[in-house]
């Protein structure tokens, strides 16, 4: 425990919480306090039971519901990540990637839902089309809070109505002198089978004053590399259909391509009927992926106080993050045909086995790199000036940038194929939740037999700059009006550019042999899966666990030998990357979406105090009025026709003109918040709070043009129109608590909310002839070809080779067949539009106890919330549906021990099934669950002096695994593995 003593000033209302405060109200850090100045003696607790502390008095002192993690010391937050620390705050939910925090779902509203500001002011997203942002992206040591704002306030930025997340860092002038931390620590992740068994990571945060601390200097730093894999499972999305439902157009009953045989067929087993669903898996496929990520953080802060009225600051922070994965995978693709079939019962039904029988269907394998690099700038100046004794003045300005770019010649993502055209039988077993996959193939499993297919390789980038203004102020009416004690008012103007732009350059090769066997034979490594999912349900009853790898640069530059040398074609491609050939990405963009949000808000808010009934009552009452005009615009493709090249793989061709078009829309609100605080007794604090927030849409929404998807299918294709007149979600939100602070760091409180949320994007769909392209299926030879008998599109597509050979369109030779305007009627594309349409009711409790057992160093803390919506999906249906994803009951239990230099916690978090989308892969509508997760985490650190500790991290203690699901859980759509992280370190003070 350290005692100072300190000149208060302005702005003592923002002192850092990494150094606490006796009393702290929570503004932003922009805002300046009206107090007078005065000597303190301010004691700073440290450690577990410190952090909690003042974590608990920010909650206490608060208007409206705020809840907040603080650091346990310089440079120390509770959890080496931000999103980890902030699951422990009930409400709060997170997604995780390789293993690590990465978004927020506050009170069931997911990433896009949630504003984070840095220091009270908006920070950009790299995320492209969403508004989601990554807290992976930002080492923790650099924080020293974070404030999270679940109910409005009229000076808050909008965006947010699940929540606004504020991240603190440190201010050299709010904690005067010099104070300074270096940290090393080694990470050992053993999901890695490749990586380094120990990656480093090493920060320091250096702050101090000078001139009788009317300068401030403060600087951090941090360097982590991190590696680790990853084993996972997925089905390729799960096709649904009506019992009565068949697909060989031989009955009197609806048939459907993805349909299985009629009823009365021996090799259906149990086979749904009238009244049931069934559900048919469209691939399996199994992936081992290595990760390599560098995070590199950085800020500078000056300050400079010329005058007891007076305070500048300047800073700048920067954070790189460059993501590298590799990846071999192996995968059998279902066409729907010859299957066989057993059922569980209706009326979800779904396979037990499902089997399809082929002849020379592939077996395929693949290989690839994916590489990224996201950067983050900003740039920050603020000045305050308490211009008279009533009145003080700021001003607050930033220009900040977030940057996600590819960081290889391939692009951000890579993708080579192979296969062996082995494949007679298919057989998948979905009795766990682990799909096992089961081949039999012609000739048993050779090098030889492998040739090049299809290939994928796209270059993305996305950019997002913020320029936001602030003028802002406070009048302290000194108690000369009753109950007001003072007015905040501003105006704040923000100009948001995104742009989301990228190409693909893709062969659509899948079916074809595109090299000689035996040609890449010596390139082949022998790989399995065998042992590496021995955590997940299923993870023992593997069938098919060998396949072949490959160095994918490697087999570039083979393939690009063979095709030299005229010994092997690149088959059908939709264009040349960079280097001249499609076997790597381009940088002339065939998508680029750009939208410009300007907005203009102005607020007032009344700061009220009195007595009710005797009892100390705060009353805060706001009003922020907020203009946004939207522009946005999107390069739209031409194409010039509709190409089969065999199974069900058809790509619409692209022409050489493309323009951008361009929309507009606009929208004005007001957005009103009450905030009611009583103190009922010196421990007890009962609050009311009503306030409206909004969310804008996603950018893909808001997009100008119509963008369609490749490859298209038997029945058509899919793309999107997107709407910028969309108006932002509205939300009325109501939020009543009561608290109990029964000790020091202890309290219990419990608390309801609900939240009536309007202009929920609904997707409608509309069906049209987009472009108006010809498409082969369409014509009268496929028809042929189906009433002779055929089902599978591969026997019809080899039908129409053999019977029609010099037909138009028809290309016997290479193997390849146009749809021709005029004889074959145009594609059908399904495009999805968003719309204003839906409303929506969510409310929920949260509970919440955190107790220090006196003097002991022992605690605990339990916390839980229970969210429910007036919405819920319907498995039942095959309609597009409107629902809010991220809905789920979450829960953290805490226990922890602080005292003689020792620190010991011990976490767990649970969070219960919920969905996470609407939409599955290669099929469009169906929902996807994740399924209930839980993991412990622990940590323990013991001073070895006073200025010198050593620590212990332990995350995901017990191994637990990723399992994502459809309308049964029995319809595994992914499935993964990855493994322990543990962490040894030491970090030094001066």
């Amino acid at each position: 425990m350290e005692y100072k003593t300190f000149k208060r000033t302005q702005l003592a209302a923002t002192i850092s919480m990494v150094l606490g405060a006796a009393a702290f109200s929570p503004v932003f850090a922009q805002t300046s306090d009206q107090a007078e100045a005065e000597q303190l003696e301010e004691i700073v607790v440290t450690g577990i039971r410190g952090s909690l502390q003042r974590a608990m008095d920010i909650k206490r002192d608060s208007q409206g519901v705020v809840d907040a993690i603080s650091a346990e010391d310089i440079g120390k937050m509770p959890d080496t990540n931000l999103a980890e620390s902030l699951q422990r705050i009930t409400g709060v939910s997170i997604d995780r990637e390789r293993g690590e925090g990465s978004k927020v779902t506050v009170r069931g509203f997911g990433p896009d839902f949630n504003l984070v500001t840095l220091n009270g002011r908006q920070m950009p997203t790299a995320s492209g089309l969403g508004r989601s942002f990554d807290f992976a992206n930002l080492a923790a040591e650099s924080v020293s809070g974070v404030e999270v704002y679940k109910s409005g306030k009229a000076n808050v930025s909008t965006g947010g109505i699940g929540s606004t997340l504020n991240i603190k860092t440190t201010r050299p002038l709010e904690s005067p002198g010099l104070a300074a931390t270096v940290g090393i620590k080694g990470v050992h992740d053993t999901s890695t089978e490749e990586g380094s068994g120990l990656t480093p990571e090493i920060s320091g945060l250096f702050s101090n004053t000078f001139a009788d601390d009317t300068i401030g200097v403060s600087l951090s730093a941090s360097r982590q590399e991190r590696d680790s894999g990853a084993a996972t499972a997925s089905v390729g999305g799960w096709r649904t259909f009506p019992g009565e439902v068949d697909g060989c157009w031989c009955t009197a009953n609806p048939s459907e391509w993805g349909g299985i045989p009629p009823e009365g067929d021996p090799n259906q087993v149990n086979r749904p009927g009238a009244g049931d669903l069934y559900s048919v898996p469209q691939t399996i496929g199994y992936e081992l992926a290595e990760y390599s990520r560098v995070r590199t953080n950085g800020q500078l802060t000056l300050q400079w106080q010329p005058t007891d009225t007076i305070r500048t600051t300047l800073d700048y922070t920067y954070s790189e993050v460059e993501v590298e994965r590799s990846y071999n995978n192996m995968s059998a693709w279902f066409n729907f045909g010859g299957q066989e079939t057993l059922w569980t019962d209706g009326p979800q039904a779904t396979p037990l086995i499902y089997a399809e029988n082929s002849s020379g269907a592939d077996f395929s394998m693949g290989a690839g790199r994916d590489a990224t690099r996201t950067e983050n700038n900003s740039l920050g100046f603020n000045v305050t000036w308490d211009a008279t004794d009533s009145l003080s003045l700021g001003f607050d300005y930033h220009d900040s940038t977030a940057e996600t770019t590819p960081n290889s010649p391939f692009g951000d993502s890579a993708l080579l194929s192979i296969a062996a055209f082995t494949r007679d039988k298919t057989t998948g077993n979905f009795n766990n939740d682990l799909p096992s996959l089961e081949l039999e193939l012609s000739n048993p499993l050779s090098p030889d037999d492998m040739q090049i297919t299809g290939s994928v390789f796209t270059n993305n980038v996305s950019k997002m700059d913020i320029d936001q203004s602030k003028f802002f102020g406070t009048f302290d009416f000194q108690g000369g009006a009753g109950p007001i004690e003072s007015i905040d008012f501003g105006i704040e103007m923000t100009e948001v550019n995104n742009r989301s732009a990228g190409s693909v350059v893709q062969r659509d090769a899948w079916s074809n042999t595109n090299t000689a066997v035996g040609d890449i034979a010596d390139l082949m490594q022998p790989m399995s899966i065998a042992g590496r999912f021995d955590n997940v349900d299923g993870g023992s009853n593997l069938v098919q666990t060998d396949f072949y790898g490959f160095d994918m640069v490697q087999l570039i530059n083979r393939f690009n030998d063979l095709v030299e040398a005229g010994d092997a074609s690149y088959g059908p491609m939709n264009g040349l990357g960079d280097c001249g050939t499609p076997l790597c990405s381009s940088s002339n963009f065939t998508s680029d979406r750009r939208t410009t949000e300007e907005s203009t808000a102005a607020y007032v808010q009344l700061n009220m105090a009195t007595e009710l009934a005797g009892m100390p009552t705060k009353l805060n009452v706001g009003l922020r009025h907020e203009q946004t005009d939207v522009s946005s615009s999107a390069l739209v493709p031409s194409y010039t026709g509709v190409t089969w090249f065999g199974g069900n793989e058809f790509t619409a061709v692209q022409g050489a003109d493309s323009d951008f078009t361009s929309l507009d829309g606009d929208y004005k609100v007001l957005l009103p918040n009450i905030d009611l605080s009583v103190s009922v007794t010196d421990d007890l604090v009962a609050r009311a709070s009503w306030s409206k927030t909004i969310s804008r849409p996603n950018y893909g929404d808001i997009q100008g043009g119509v963008t369609i998807n490749n490859p298209l299918r038997v029945d058509g294709g899919t793309g999107s129109r997107g709407n910028p007149a969309l108006k932002p979600l509205e939300s009325e939100n109501t939020d009543l608590s009561v608290e109990w602070y029964y000790d020091d760091a202890s309290y219990a409180s419990i608390g309801y909310f609900h939240k009536n949320v309007k202009n929920f994007i609904g997707t409608d769909f509309i069906s049209e002839q987009t472009f108006d392209l010809a498409h082969p299926a369409n014509s009268p030879m496929y028809a042929e070809a189906v009433a002779a008998g055929n089902t599978d599109p591969g026997d019809i597509f080899n039908y129409i080779l053999t019977n029609y050979p010099s037909a138009e369109g028809v290309d016997a030779v290479n193997g390849v067949i146009t749809g021709i305007a005029g004889r074959d009627s145009a594609t059908d594309f399904t495009l999805t539009v968003p719309t204003n349409v839906e409303t929506a009711v969510v409310d929920g409790w949260e509970f919440n106890v955190q107790h220090t057992f006196g003097e002991s160093g022992f605690g605990v803390i339990a916390n839980a919330t229970i969210v429910d919506a007036d919405v819920g999906y319907d498995n039942f249906s095959r309609e597009t549906q409107f629902v809010i994803t991220g809905l789920s009951d979450s829960a953290n239990l805490i226990g922890f021990y602080d005292k003689n230099g020792i620190q010991v916690r011990l976490a767990y978090n649970w969070r219960d099934d919920f969905l996470a989308g609407t939409g599955q892969d290669n099929v469009g509508v169906g929902p996807t669950y994740v399924a209930a997760y839980g993991q412990w985490d622990m940590n323990a650190s013991y001073e070895i002096t006073e200025n010198a500790t050593v620590f212990l991290e332990a995350l995901n203690i017990t191994d637990e695994t990723t399992h994502v699901y459809g309308r049964d859980k029995m319809q595994t759509l992914f499935a993964a593995q990855g493994g322990p992280r543990y962490a040894i370190g030491a970090r030094y003070k001066f």
